[in-house]
C-alpha cells in the first residue's frame, strides 16, 4: 500500500470510529484524490474548526466551488453538523473526512463521477 492507501485508511476509520459512518470507500477514494497534494501536508490536511475563516474557506471553496452549492445559511449549518458529528473536542479533523460528510450531506456524490 502507498502513502495515499494508508490515508485513505485512516479516514475510513475515523469515518467508522469518530463519526459513526459507514464509508463508501469508492467515494472516498474520489473525494481523497480531489484533494491533491494537500493530503500530504499536516496543516492543509485538517481543518482548523475553531478558527472562522478556515470554515469560510470551507464553505467558499468547497461547498459553493467545487459542490456548485447557492449559498445559503444551510451551508454553514451543514458544515457546523459535520465538524459536530466529527467532535468539537476532535483536535484533527481531516479535510477529507469532512469533506465526504458534506458531500453525502447534499447528495453530490456525481461531483466526482
Amino acid at each position: 500500500m502507498g502513502r495515499r492507501d494508508d490515508l485513505i485508511a485512516r479516514y475510513a476509520e475515523d469515518l467508522r470510529d469518530k463519526c459513526g459512518i459507514e464509508p463508501d470507500m469508492d467515494l472516498l477514494r474520489k473525494v481523497t484524490i480531489a484533494c491533491g497534494p494537500a493530503i500530504y501536508d499536516a496543516d492543509a490536511a485538517t481543518i482548523a474548526a475553531g478558527q472562522p475563516h478556515e470554515l469560510e474557506t470551507v464553505r467558499r471553496n468547497f461547498l459553493i466551488k467545487k459542490l456548485g452549492l447557492t449559498d445559503t445559511p444551510a451551508l454553514s449549518e451543514a458544515l457546523d453538523a459535520a465538524i459536530e458529528t466529527y467532535g468539537q473536542s476532535e483536535r484533527n479533523k481531516y479535510r477529507v473526512v469532512v469533506y465526504y460528510m458534506l458531500t453525502r450531506h447534499f447528495g453530490k456524490e456525481s461531483v466526482y463521477t
